[in-house]
């Protein structure tokens, strides 16, 4: 469906037109559809049985069902250099020093400017009227096969049906 084609671009726009901490950017995104949201999903059900995780299956199924999928993720970012402690470390950390579903630890401020990102995707879809759902786990499998270049990611697959997908599952 090529309108959601478009909601999921005016959705990177406002992801990357989002407020960001200093003004330094290190948000990138990608849109897929299609097979690729097939393989997504599919390979999201397959994390979750490897993993023992829950719920990557309803969530796999949920992307396997939308028309898009709109990735969104932290690269190569920063630390502010405050010094905050928000992080949980009295000085600011090194940043990607550990691999797992992500790497990290990420500056707390940085993680913030990918929730002001993400919210302002979802606060686009929204005035579209475009169902949509911010996945963790959407984030964690398209990082691990190579669907994005990133090193913290969250998904927002996106449906327009008559009875929004992403909820009552």
């Amino acid at each position: 469906m090529g309108e959601l084609r478009t909601v999921a671009e005016l959705m990177a726009i406002s992801a990357r037109t989002a407020p960001k901490s200093a003004g330094h950017d290190f948000i990138v995104t990608k849109i897929i559809e299609g097979e690729e949201c097939v393989k997504l999903g599919d390979e999201m059900i397959a994390y979750g049985v490897r993993s023992g995780k829950r719920n990557f299956d309803r969530d796999g199924e949920n992307v396997k069902k939308s028309s898009a999928v709109l990735l969104v993720g932290l690269l190569d970012a920063s630390a502010l250099g405050l010094n905050c402690g928000a992080c949980g470390s009295s000085k600011c950390i090194a940043i990607n020093a550990f691999e797992g579903e992500f790497r990290g630890p990420q500056c707390a401020f940085r993680l913030l400017d990918m929730g002001i990102a993400l919210g302002s995707a979802v606060k686009t879809a929204s005035m579209l009227n475009v169902d949509n759902r911010i996945m963790y786990r959407a984030g964690v499998v398209a990082r691990e096969i190579g669907l994005i270049d990133a090193d913290f990611a969250m998904g927002i697959p996106l449906a327009a049906t008559g009875k929004n997908i992403f909820f009552d599952r």
